[in-house]
């Protein structure tokens, strides 16, 4: 089974190991763990990711372009180095009203059931 995170201990260029593709969303796993993992995102513009929700933290930094990320309701507008965490259990989409590439972040760790 071929590994879907890159290569360790080489060099890159965050912005260019994903590119954009006309009409799409692409995802490109970094790091892939039972732990989290972290990935980069391109969204071509008017592409959406509608009416997500994760039991996890997540952790959006956009670096390149503009995004806007709507959590319960409210609306964020977010360009290159701006950062937001959508929270657990939230209700959230992820519009590209122009093209953009961010980095999602799940940790899954500290959810554990301490009863």
């Amino acid at each position: 089974m071929e590994n879907p995170e890159l290569e360790k201990s080489k060099v890159f260029i965050i912005v260019e190991i994903i590119e954009y593709v006309p009409n799409s969303v692409v995802i490109k796993t970094i790091i892939k763990k039972t732990t989290g993992n972290v990935s980069a995102v391109s969204f071509d513009s008017g592409e959406s990711l509608i009416g997500r929700t994760s039991p996890f933290d997540t952790f959006i930094q956009v670096i390149e372009g503009k995004a806007e990320i709507v959590i319960d309701n409210k609306s964020n507008l977010l360009e290159t180095g701006y950062s937001i965490i959508i929270p657990a259990h939230s209700h959230n989409t992820i519009k590209a009203n122009e093209r953009f590439k961010m980095l999602s972040t799940i940790i899954k760790s500290g959810y554990e059931d301490v009863s």
